[in-house]
């Protein structure tokens, strides 16, 4: 064991090693066991993220499962949008329960590469996923919105499953061949990166843009009726909702990866790609959000369920009171009247 100056020059030379070898290792590689030197440097980080990662997952998880159960069971006719939202909200689920493998991965410090591998594939396909249901949704708004008639033949509910079929094999299919090519090679592994950015997110965010000006511009048309322009002022706010989830969300992490891509030397881009991805899954608690545009009747049933859930509390509370309180027998809640006599001294006996 070396102490003093000759354990310093063995670490620095340790960590110049790693990061002499970090540029061939491959991006996705570094990412997934950053080194003991990186952990142990920003422990309070990794804390801290994994807090926050356990609090996504408990809110996501609670109000995606809500959510399914209001579409799934509360819900009648399912509409196309209803059809795309349950499919979202699916995804938003999946992204929750892949985040037990992250926490874990920052618990072992890089150390269960099981974990990464898990979360990686899991995670990106599932936030591809939303992103894409997200663009359904907007373009679904649009057509039933703008192109009322010409659109009727496309918004039907076989229409709306194929397309979420086509869909999930799309995401899953590009991005697992594109994460699995990085993960083997490692000279490619920002081009995949690069380009699961440019087709999952800068095509569905252009799409989203291009779609909610559109809306707005048949807004501001003082020809239509009242009843119309309140419902394309509620597509703008459904449209709006999903710009901010995006610029939120999802446009730190992917800048990160564009960046990256042109500058892989970046220093941290480990810590920025950490903290960038944790915002990502904050969707996951921002989705529910939307599912109050998509469907009139979204918030009166959870107003609904949340009062009927208050009402047999309280009803529980009274029963559980009336078996508490019994009624007390007749003879001890009336005694008989004393006859009382006078004595001479003035007293009563």
């Amino acid at each position: 064991n070396m102490v003093g100056p000759a354990a310093s020059t063995s670490a620095t030379s340790a960590t110049s090693a790693t990061s002499a070898t970090s540029p061939t290792e491959g991006y996705l590689q570094r990412l997934a066991h950053f080194d003991e030197g990186l952990y142990n440097d920003f422990y309070s980080l990794w804390v801290a993220l994994m807090v926050v990662n356990s609090f996504i997952f408990l809110v996501g998880t609670v109000l995606n499962t809500v959510a399914l159960y209001v579409f799934c069971f509360r819900t009648k006719p399912k509409s196309t949008s209803i059809i795309y939202t349950i499919n979202l909200a699916v995804t938003d689920l999946l992204v929750n329960l892949s985040l037990p493998t992250r926490i874990l991965l920052y618990y072992s410090g890089g150390a269960c590469l099981t974990c990464s591998y898990l979360h990686t594939f899991s995670y990106f396909v599932n936030m591809y996923c939303s992103i894409l249901f997200l663009t359904c949704i907007c373009v679904d708004r649009y057509l039933a919105i703008v192109q009322v008639e010409a659109s009727r033949r496309w918004r039907s509910s076989s229409v709306a499953k194929c397309v979420c079929v086509s869909v999930w094999l799309f995401a899953i299919v590009v991005t697992y061949s594109s994460l699995s090519t990085a993960f083997q090679h490692a000279g490619c592994c920002l081009s995949k990166l690069l380009f699961l950015t440019v087709t999952e997110f800068f095509l569905p965010l252009v799409v989203i843009v291009v779609f909610t000006v559109r809306i707005m511009w048949a807004l501001a048309d003082r020809r239509l009726m009242q009843q119309s322009r309140k419902r394309r002022r509620k597509a703008v706010h459904l449209l709006c909702t999903v710009l901010i989830i995006f610029t939120v969300c999802f446009t730190p992490f992917h800048i990160t990866q564009v960046v990256v891509y042109f500058h892989p030397d970046m220093p941290h881009h480990v810590i920025v790609y950490h903290l960038t991805v944790t915002l990502s899954s904050l969707n996951s608690c921002m989705d529910p959000v939307v599912y109050c545009f998509v469907t009139n009747n979204f918030q009166a049933t959870m107003r609904n369920i949340f009062r009927r859930a208050e009402a047999e509390q309280t009803s529980g509370d009274i029963v559980s009171m009336q078996h508490t309180v019994r009624p007390r027998p007749l003879s001890l809640l009336w005694k008989p009247l004393r006859l009382t006599r006078a004595v001479p001294d003035g007293t009563l006996s």
